[in-house]
C-alpha cells in the first residue's frame, strides 16, 4: 500500500490527489506515541518527509496550474496535518490554544511544529513547557512566530533554553505585538542572557515569570529599566533567583526596586526563596508604598530577613488592597510578627514554619480583620494553650485551616471545631498534631451535624495515636459529601492494621462522590481486605497511595527536619 502511495506521489502531474488522500496517505505513515523515541524518529525523518509536504505549497508541486487545489482544500490539508502531529503527540487539536508541555519534544519535532503554524492563523496560546531536547534549537520555531502574530500567551518553562535561545526569541518578540503572558521559568541559562530580550518585550506584556532563571544582578538591573515602560504589567515574579540579592556591589536588586515604583499597574509581586535581606526591605518598601494596587506580595523562604519585618512594616499599611502576604519560612522573630499593622483588606497572611510565630498570635489577632480573613496558615508555629485559644477567634472565618505539626491540638480539637461555622471550611489539615480518639470522635460529630460539608481536603496524617474507634466512627458520620482528598497516612517506620474501621471506609464510599484522592500509607489489610479495597478505589477511579509495605519511607527525623524547616 505505501509503495502504491509513493507511486502517486511521483505521477502527481498526471493523477492529482484529493486532500482526504493526503490526510490518510499522512495517518498511514505516521508511528503511534509508544514507537516514539528522539533517535529513532530523527533517522525516520526523511522518509516521513517525502511522504508529508512541509507546506500548502508543495502540496500542488508537479501539478499544472489548472488543476491547483482550491485554497480553502489546502487550508483543510494544513489543518488535517496539525491534526495528525497532535494525535502522535497524544493530544487534542484545538485552533485557539496549543499545549505540548511534557511531551518530549525534539529538535526535529520542533521543526515540524514550525511548518505548521501557518495553517494556525488564530492561535492564541502556545505552551511547549517541561521539553528539555529542544534546548539550543528554539531558532527553528521563533523563525515561524509571524504566523501566529495574534498568540497572548507564550510559556517555555523548563526547555534547556541558552542565551542564544533567547536572543533568537528576542528578535521574533516584535512579530507577537499582542502578547500579554511570557513564563521562561526554570532555564537557568536565561541568567546573563535576558537582557537581549527584555528591550524587545511589547508594552501589551501583563505577565512576566522567570522563576530560577539563574538572574544576576545586571538582568535585575535590566528588569529595572523594563518595568518602567510597560504600563499593564500587572504580574511579576522572579522567585527563586538568590543571585539578584548576592552581587551586592552590582546594586542590581536596588535597581529593581527603585523602578517598581513605576510599576502603576502592578498587582502580583513575587520573591520567594531570593536571598532577600533586611536592606532589600527597606528599599523595596519605599516603592510598594507607592503601589496602592498591589494585592499579592510573596516574600517567602527568604531566611535572612530575621529580625528585619519592621523595614517593611512601616510601608505597608500605603498597600491599601493588599489581600494577601505570604512570609512563611523566613525565620521571622515574634518581635517581628508583632510590629505587623493592620491591614484592612487583608484575607490571606501566611507565617507558617515561623518557629516562634505561635507566640505572635494574639498579636495578630487584634490587628487582623478577623471577619474578612480566608487563610491563616500557622503549620510549625510551635502553638501554645494560650495562643492555640486565640487562633479559634478567627476560625470561624477561615476557608483553609492548617495547625499541621503542632502537637498542643491533641486534646484540644473541640475547641477549634466549636468554633468553625457551617459550610464554610473548604481545607482542614491536622497532620502530625497527635489527635487522640476523642479528637476524631468529636470530629466525627462536627460531620454528622454538618459543619464540614463543604469541605474538600482533609488531612489527618501521622497521627498514629488514634484507635480504630476514632476512625470507624469519622466514616460513619457522613457529612463529608463534598470531600476531593483525603491523607490517612501513618508516620515512616511503624505500621498498623487498618481491618477494624475499613469496612466503615467502604461503606462510606457511596456518601463521597467527590472523592478522587485517598492516601493511606503504611496502614496494613489481609488479602482479601486488600483486593476489595484495590477494587472499590479503580471502580470509583479515585487515587489510591497505599504502600502497606512501607517501602516508600523516609526516616522519621527526615519528616521532623523538614516539618522544621
Amino acid at each position: 500500500m505505501e509503495a502504491a502511495e509513493g507511486q502517486r506521489g511521483r505521477d502527481g502531474g498526471s493523477q492529482r490527489r484529493s486532500p482526504f488522500d493526503v490526510i490518510m496517505s499522512q495517518i498511514r505513515r505516521k508511528r503511534s506515541a509508544s514507537d516514539r523515541k528522539p533517535l529513532g524518529r530523527f533517522l525516520s525523518r526523511t522518509s516521513e518527509r517525502t511522504a508529508i509536504p512541509e507546506d500548502a505549497e508543495s502540496e500542488n508541486r508537479g501539478q499544472s496550474p489548472g488543476a491547483a487545489a482550491p485554497v480553502e482544500s489546502l487550508r483543510d490539508a494544513g489543518w488535517g496535518r496539525v491534526c495528525v502531529f497532535l494525535q502522535k503527540m497524544g493530544k487534542k487539536a484545538d485552533s485557539s490554544s496549543l499545549s505540548l508541555a511534557h511531551c518530549d519534544l525534539t529538535a526535529t519535532d520542533l521543526l515540524e511544529l514550525a511548518s505548521l503554524l501557518q495553517f494556525l492563523p488564530q492561535l492564541e496560546e502556545m505552551d511547549v513547557s517541561w521539553n528539555e531536547l529542544i534546548g539550543g534549537s528554539l531558532t527553528a520555531l521563533t523563525s515561524h512566530l509571524q504566523h501566529v502574530g495574534g498568540i497572548r500567551t507564550l510559556k517555555l518553562c523548563s526547555c534547556r533554553l541558552n542565551a542564544d535561545d533567547v536572543a533568537a526569541l528576542g528578535e521574533a518578540l516584535p512579530s507577537l505585538p499582542g502578547l500579554e503572558i511570557l513564563d521562561l521559568s526554570w532555564n537557568s541559562s536565561v541568567g546573563g542572557a535576558l537582557q537581549s530580550l527584555l528591550g524587545k518585550l511589547q508594552p501589551s506584556v501583563r505577565e512576566l515569570h522567570l522563576v530560577a532563571c539563574e538572574l544576576t544582578a545586571a538582568d535585575a538591573a535590566a528588569l529595572g529599566g523594563l518595568v518602567a515602560v510597560l504600563p499593564k504589567l500587572c504580574v511579576l515574579d522572579v522567585s527563586c533567583n538568590p543571585r539578584l540579592t548576592q552581587e551586592v556591589d552590582a546594586g542590581g536588586f536596588g535597581q529593581l526596586a527603585a523602578s517598581l515604583s513605576h510599576a502603576v499597574s502592578l498587582t502580583v509581586l513575587r520573591l520567594q526563596a531570593c536571598g532577600l535581606r533586611p536592606d532589600n526591605l527597606e528599599a523595596l518598601g519605599a516603592s510598594l508604598r507607592c503601589l496602592p494596587s498591589v494585592r499579592h506580595l510573596d516574600l517567602s523562604c527568604n531566611r535572612s530577613l530575621t529580625g528585619g519585618l519592621s523595614r517593611l512594616s512601616s510601608h505597608l499599611p500605603h498597600m491599601a488592597h493588599l489581600e494577601s502576604l505570604d512570609l512563611h519560612l523566613c525565620r521571622l522573630k515574634r518581635a517581628d510578627l508583632e510590629v505587623l499593622p493592620s491591614l484592612t483588606a487583608l484575607t490571606a497572611l501566611d507565617v507558617s514554619s515561623n518557629k516562634e510565630a505561635g507566640g505572635a498570635v494574639h498579636q495578630l489577632v487584634s490587628v487582623l480583620p478577623l471577619t474578612q480573613m480566608r487563610r491563616l496558615p500557622m503549620s510549625s508555629c510551635r502553638l501554645t494553650e494560650e495562643s492555640f485559644t486565640a487562633l479559634a477567634l478567627v476560625a470561624p472565618y477561615l476557608r483553609s485551616l492548617d495547625v499541621s505539626w503542632c502537637k498542643v491540638v491533641g486534646g484540644r480539637l473541640p475547641l477549634l471545631m466549636d468554633a468553625l461555622q457551617p459550610s464554610v471550611v473548604l481545607e482542614l489539615r491536622l497532620s502530625s498534631c497527635g489527635l487522640t480518639t476523642d479528637d476524631l470522635g468529636h470530629l466525627a460529630d462536627v460531620c454528622r451535624r454538618g459543619c464540614v460539608s463543604s469541605l474538600r481536603v482533609l488531612d489527618l496524617s501521622y497521627n498514629d495515636s488514634v484507635g480504630d474507634a476514632g476512625w470507624a466512627a469519622l466514616f460513619a458520620a457522613g457529612g463529608l459529601g463534598s470531600l476531593e482528598e483525603a491523607d490517612l497516612s501513618l508516620r515512616p517506620l511503624t505500621s498498623a492494621p487498618c481491618s477494624a474501621w475499613l469496612p466503615s471506609l467502604l461503606g462510606a464510599l457511596p456518601r463521597m462522590p467527590a472523592l478522587v484522592r485517598l492516601a493511606m500509607q503504611r496502614w496494613s489489610a489481609g488479602p482479601q481486605e486488600e483486593q476489595q479495597l484495590r477494587f472499590s478505589m479503580k471502580n470509583r477511579n479515585i487515587r489510591l497511595d497505599w504502600d502497606p509495605d512501607g517501602s516508600d519511607w523516609k526516616t522519621s527525623s527526615q519528616e521532623d527536619s523538614q516539618a522544621e524547616e
